[in-house]
């Protein structure tokens, strides 16, 4: 178990939010956030996911603050509860880490209304939606930073991903917009973008096809989720406070 007391304190009594948050990069963003001293809340689709989450935080990292939330992001009334209960509880809302999404794969030929539409609501307007639930707390607070989970696939585009690409484009557009509207408030706004990651998500990619993926890394392997989470909470600190409406890949060179 790891002591808070040896821990760094970047993010001491921040008070977060971590969506998608019970697994993958989400996960060991709420990680990362508690060993910085963050109060962190884990808010994601499903109870057991969620609550697994914060007991294996509680678990690993004597004297975390981490709370669950079951929140689907295109639902604005859980976001809404959700933001409600942490403002009643600790009195403000400090970060926002837009981390869920999910990937719906096709060519443009073959993919459906439904794939199209169910990515964009989750991965562009839950974005939305949980900024927008926040945005006036942090502007009655006159601080605040929002990070949205962007992809290098936003940037650069990929073969058969139409609609993550579009919806990854648009939440960097969003955090550019948020920059400009919000910096004279106080707050931040900036976009991450991973490269290949080893999450979950990867984990039905045929082996042939991941040794070719990592090929194209110039530092020849995937990332690991900590690297993102890292710069996640670099982001959300105070050593970041000069940095606004920026787009900062994690991809280990793969764009070069």
């Amino acid at each position: 178990m790891v002591n808070l007391a040896g821990a760094g304190q970047r993010l001491k009594d921040k008070v977060s939010i971590v969506t998608g948050g019970a697994q993958g990069i989400g996960l060991a963003t709420v990680r990362k956030f508690a060993l910085e001293g963050a109060i962190v809340a884990v808010a994601d689709l499903k109870a057991g996911a969620v609550d697994g989450a914060v007991a294996a935080m509680r678990k690993e990292i004597a004297g975390a603050r981490v709370e669950g939330h079951v929140v689907d992001v295109t639902q604005r009334g859980q976001i809404d509860a959700m933001v409600a209960q942490l403002k009643a509880r600790h009195g403000r809302i400090d970060v926002l880490v837009n981390n869920a999404g999910i990937t719906l794969d096709a060519r443009l030929q073959k993919m459906t209304e439904a794939q199209f539409d169910q990515v964009i609501a989750v991965n562009l307007k839950g974005t939305y939606n949980c900024a927008q639930a926040v945005v006036d707390t942090m502007v009655e607070q006159g601080a605040g930073v929002i990070l949205n989970a962007s992809s290098v696939v936003g940037i650069y585009g990929n073969f058969g991903q139409s609609n993550y690409a579009a919806s990854k484009f648009g939440v960097i557009g969003l955090a550019k917009t948020w920059a400009r509207e919000l910096g004279p408030k106080g707050i931040r706004a900036n976009a991450v973008c991973p490269g290949f990651i080893a999450t979950p998500i990867l984990h039905t990619i045929p082996d042939k096809v991941m040794a070719q993926m990592v090929d194209r890394v110039p530092l020849r392997r995937l990332g690991q989720p900590e690297e993102v989470a890292n710069l996640y909470a670099f982001l959300a600190s105070d050593e970041a406070s000069y940095i606004n409406g920026a787009v900062i890949e994690v991809a280990g060179g793969l764009t070069v």
